[in-house]
């Protein structure tokens, strides 16, 4: 910092002298000596504890929250982390039923997500913390270049569809194909009606879509993220099922976790073999 010339650096201080009249008929007054904190150690900034006599006492505050910082990290224990992923057609709530479950929060005025979006939450079941890892993206075909990045790693699903809007159940069975082509044959599927709450524009019926759930072996549940109606039912059905499937495959593998798993033999031949390769070289018709 620069100083004007009548004043001192002292410490963390900056001390200032009497200005001189400029000239004799002058009308300045001699200014007191006066006091410039600077800026607070860095000790104060990081959030270590501030004395009762700081000179920042708005600044305990903020040194309380980061005190509470460390109860956050709590959340990051968990014994599964499983991804799940929301599909559907574009406006059929599937950001609302994850701001629902993952927030408690209801948007009338959502819009529609832009590429992808995801948010977390840990349940219990039976002894076990499971953290869901919920992924939510765009309906629109614009997006269909993401699929199979969306879908790395799922083990779980919510195929959403709007009651109100039959095309978007139509297209249900477009979504279950897309979903099993590039995910694991023993995903969880979770059929989701959502928009329940308006039974008056109600375009499909609960009988079609539990039929269609059953020809297709999967759970079937209709949602209001409005009112809140079996959404937390929804997501922790899907959770539980995936944890049982991983339960059983853990059983099937055994109980000793050091355990390499059974093999085939593969003859690589001999050493005569090896030799004709190399003759062979690797680039000969």
């Amino acid at each position: 910092m620069l100083l004007p010339p009548f004043c001192n650096n002292s410490s963390i201080f900056f001390q200032c002298r009497k200005l001189q009249p400029l000239n004799a008929v002058s009308k300045f007054k001699a200014l007191k000596p006066i006091q410039i904190q600077t800026k607070p150690p860095n000790s104060i900034l990081s959030g270590s504890r501030i004395e009762e006599n700081t000179p920042f006492p708005h600044l305990h505050s903020e040194n309380r929250k980061f005190k509470k910082m460390g109860a956050y990290r709590a959340d990051d224990d968990y014994d599964y982390l499983f991804k799940v992923v929301l599909i559907g057609d574009s406006g059929v709530g599937k950001s609302n039923l994850l701001s629902r479950f993952t927030k408690n929060e209801f948007s009338l005025e959502s819009k529609s997500t832009i590429g992808v979006e995801f948010a977390t939450r840990s349940i219990h079941v039976d002894d076990k913390i499971i953290k869901a890892q919920i992924w939510d993206t765009a309906g629109q075909e614009r997006y269909r270049a993401i699929t199979s990045a969306y879908y790395r790693g799922a083990v779980g699903a919510l195929l959403v569809y709007d009651v109100t809007r039959h095309s978007t159940f139509e297209n249900v069975e477009r979504w279950l194909k897309e979903l099993r082509d590039h995910t694991d044959a023993n995903i969880v599927i979770m059929l989701v009606g959502n928009k329940a709450d308006l039974r008056h524009l109600r375009a499909v019926s609960t009988d079609d879509a539990k039929a269609f759930a059953e020809r297709e072996s999967t759970f079937f549940m209709e949602t209001s993220a409005l009112e809140s109606l079996n959404v937390d039912n929804a997501f922790t059905e899907v959770l539980t099922q995936i944890y049982h499937v991983v339960s059983r495959k853990t059983l099937e593998i055994g109980d000793d976790p050091t355990a390499l798993p059974k093999g085939q033999t593969i003859n690589v031949g001999g050493r005569d073999d090896v030799s004709a390769v190399k003759k062979a070289g690797c680039c000969s018709s």
